[in-house]
């Protein structure tokens, strides 16, 4: 996992952290084919970028893990990074945000209500990029530029999570990354987004099935406090049919087709979401006060220690679990090593336990500030 994400572009040149991701499986001097070279091992790898992070993993027999060591040394020292493999991903990644962003129903909501809800902190766009022009365009000296400023021994965290003792990872580690010089550190001076003072909305008309009202509120960051109560919101909101939407609005009435809350979980203060879909003929003024009527009664009534007690059981059960899955252990690991202490994995579950009531209802005073909400209008071109 490298610790760069779209937050570290230039706002005139967006899309480089997913570009470079692509960029390194496009093969390097000592393994020109990447992905034939794990595959003949009996492996596999894939990756993604976020806006905080790169990460890349290969999954591989263990007996064969020490191909995994050296493929991720060798692009790491010596990437076939030039301008003809440039161009070739460029093209795909540039198809890749027509896909997902143009030439589908609702691809353009993120890159909307980002824009609204920022206005200075590089979350405001996508991971993808602001435009597919920014990607066409990148000048191949700021690519390979970004390459070698992230792209370094000190600024990657990798962790070994399967069948191989903890000896043969720390001999295999050095083997392949030990001799790897260390590269000038990377120091980010990030601007602060300014607190929200004051509502924000835009209203758009796509040809898209049906209408949707998206809000989102500023929320804190990852470990920082009141991010578990801000989780547990969502949960008691909308996490299945036994939360407050589905049953006080789903059931009863017709105005959606589906809720729901959701938390960004960025490693900076982010976003909490809430995304409804509109069913064919209804309007934006009845949906938002259904919404708002469940969102008021969390701010004046809070939660009931059964109800906040159910959510917490269900996120320490999932959590648990999906601990029990190599690559998901593996992927928490990196996080809360860059985030600053590896053993909170061991103690995300207790900083859940102790989310007491009042801190639920204290905190959804905060956080469903009108001034603090921004919201997106999406119609389909009949309202």
């Amino acid at each position: 996992m490298y610790n760069v994400g779209s937050k570290d572009e230039s706002a005139n040149c967006t899309g480089l952290a997913h570009l470079m991701e692509h960029l390194m499986f496009t093969g390097s001097k000592n393994v020109p084919n990447y992905d034939a070279a794990l595959q003949r091992a009996g492996g596999s790898s894939n990756a993604w970028t976020t806006v905080d992070v790169t990460n890349y993993y290969d999954i591989v027999p263990a007996n064969n893990v020490e191909t995994a060591f050296w493929v991720e040394s060798d692009r790491l020292l010596h990437l076939n990074i030039d301008e003809k493999s440039i161009q070739i991903q460029k093209d795909v990644v540039v198809e890749e945000f027509k896909e997902r962003c143009l030439n589908v129903p609702y691809g353009d909501i993120s890159h909307i209500i980002h824009n609204m809800a920022y206005e200075k902190h590089p979350y405001r766009w996508p991971v993808i990029g602001l435009t597919p022009e920014h990607i066409a365009k990148a000048p191949v000296e700021e690519i390979v530029s970004f390459y070698r400023r992230f792209y370094s021994v000190n600024n990657l965290v990798m962790c070994v999570s399967g069948n191989i003792s903890f000896e043969k990872a720390v001999e295999l580690t050095q083997k392949w990354f030990g001799g790897i010089n260390p590269t000038e550190p990377v120091k980010r001076n990030l601007p602060v987004e300014p607190i929200q003072s004051k509502s924000r909305s835009v209203s758009v008309s796509r040809n898209v099935p049906n209408p949707m009202l998206i809000r989102v509120y500023h929320m804190p960051a990852r470990l920082s406090e009141g991010y578990e109560a801000c989780d547990l919101i969502s949960d008691i909101l909308s996490n299945g049919k036994s939360a407050r939407f589905y049953q006080n609005i789903i059931t009863w009435s017709s105005v959606f087709s589906d809720i729901d809350a959701s938390v960004e979980g960025t490693m900076e203060p982010g976003l909490f979401m809430i995304r409804a879909t509109l069913a064919q003929d209804s309007d934006f003024a009845l949906a938002e006060e259904l919404i708002d009527a469940e969102i008021d009664k969390l701010v004046s009534e809070g939660v009931g220690d059964a109800e906040l007690q159910k959510w917490i059981n269900k996120f320490q059960s999932s959590y648990i679990f999906s601990n029990i899955k190599y690559t998901e252990k593996a992927i928490k690991l990196c996080e809360y090593e860059l985030l600053g202490d590896v053993n909170t994995i061991n103690n995300i579950t207790e900083r859940y336990q102790q989310i007491t009531c009042q801190d639920i209802q204290t905190t959804a005073k905060m956080l469903f500030n009108k001034s603090n909400c921004s919201t997106v209008y999406y119609s389909n071109n009949k309202n």
